[in-house]
């Protein structure tokens, strides 16, 4: 009886594309190439890039929103004769006539982290499952305040003007996750729940957390409860919590899992928060180009979902019944940035 020896993915991919005869290149397009999330991503794209004999091109927006920077390389990455596209699109409804032109040049266009609008024009997104990962930190909080989380007084600290996006879907399952009506689920802002202080904007950065969470406590000095959208965020929300003296009496909850929010769990600051993991985004997303050109084969969706599911993972050391999670010590050996 002959014994099947199982040949590694990443082998067969090399030998595909050698058989080829011909040299495959790919693009990665990030946002930007400073934050920590964007320049993990670029290394696993790149280290998988360099296993399976790829030639990989890394471009980046100037800042976070910069779309014209991001069109600009789709341009020339469909000059260059690049196999795929691997994109974190800053506007995610602006840029699909760029990516329709790529895939209309054949090239294999994948959407990571950030899903474009509509989430069919890019072939398959890599990403987390955002909406989960506010849930997990939306039921979290809930479960740690017990019969308090009927009386909380919760502030939303958001990336930017409410659309369509990794924003929302983060946003919406918190609130879904706490046990709050959404309204429309496609934006945040327009529930009824009294509990809900208000939402304001961060761009995603410390200063940003720390103008929001300083604005939403004029409006209600009371707060108990905030959300988020990101690590940063979140160290700049403390620091307003900070100086009036409530940095202990207040429940943060956060999405992303880098290094230094992951410290800030084990610190105190965050008191848990929803690891993603943009390496395998990056990873996965390049074996997909390598098989594309190789025999055409198209990345499939996880089941049950419109995306392939990179995981999500709770990181808290406050850990609460019915609910998985890691603690901060085991989350920083999964970390990034």
């Amino acid at each position: 009886m002959k014994t099947r020896v199982a040949v590694p993915v990443a082998l067969v991919l090399a030998l595909a594309a050698q058989s080829a005869g011909a040299e495959v290149s790919a693009c990665l397009i990030t946002k930007t190439d400073t934050n920590p999330f964007f320049v993990k991503m670029k290394e696993g794209a790149t280290a998988r890039a360099a296993a399976l004999g790829i030639t990989l091109k890394s471009y980046a927006g100037k800042i976070d929103g910069d779309s014209e920077s991001q069109i600009a390389a789709i341009e020339t990455c469909i000059a260059d004769g690049a196999k795929g596209i691997l994109l974190t699109p800053s506007d995610t409804k602006g840029i699909v006539p760029a990516v329709q032109k790529a895939r209309d040049a054949g090239l294999l266009v994948i959407a990571l982290d950030t899903p474009l609008d509509p989430v069919e024009a890019a072939v398959m997104t890599f990403a987390t499952d955002n909406f989960r990962a506010g849930e997990l930190i939306g039921q979290w909080a809930a479960a740690a305040l017990g019969a308090k989380a009927a009386e909380a007084r919760i502030a939303l600290l958001d990336l930017n003007v409410s659309q369509p996006s990794v924003d929302v879907l983060r946003d919406q399952g918190f609130l879904s996750g706490f046990g709050i009506d959404l309204g429309d689920p496609g934006k945040w802002g327009d529930e009824t729940d009294p509990r809900i202080v208000g939402h304001d904007v961060t761009n995603g950065n410390e200063e940003g957390g720390r103008m929001a969470m300083e604005s939403l406590l004029a409006c209600d000095p009371f707060i108990n409860v905030v959300y988020t959208i990101n690590e940063p965020a979140a160290a700049g929300a403390h620091e307003a919590l900070k100086a009036i003296g409530r940095e202990n009496d207040v429940l943060i909850v956060s999405v992303d899992g880098g290094c230094p929010g992951v410290a800030n769990v084990a610190a105190g600051v965050i008191g848990a928060t929803a690891q993603q993991y943009p390496l395998r985004m990056a990873a996965k997303g390049v074996e997909a180009i390598a098989a594309w050109a190789a025999d055409g084969t198209r990345p499939a969706a996880t089941e049950g979902k419109t995306f392939f599911d990179t995981g999500v993972t709770l990181i808290t050391d406050q850990p609460v019944p019915g609910i998985d999670s890691i603690d901060a010590k085991a989350g920083a050996d999964l970390c990034w940035g």
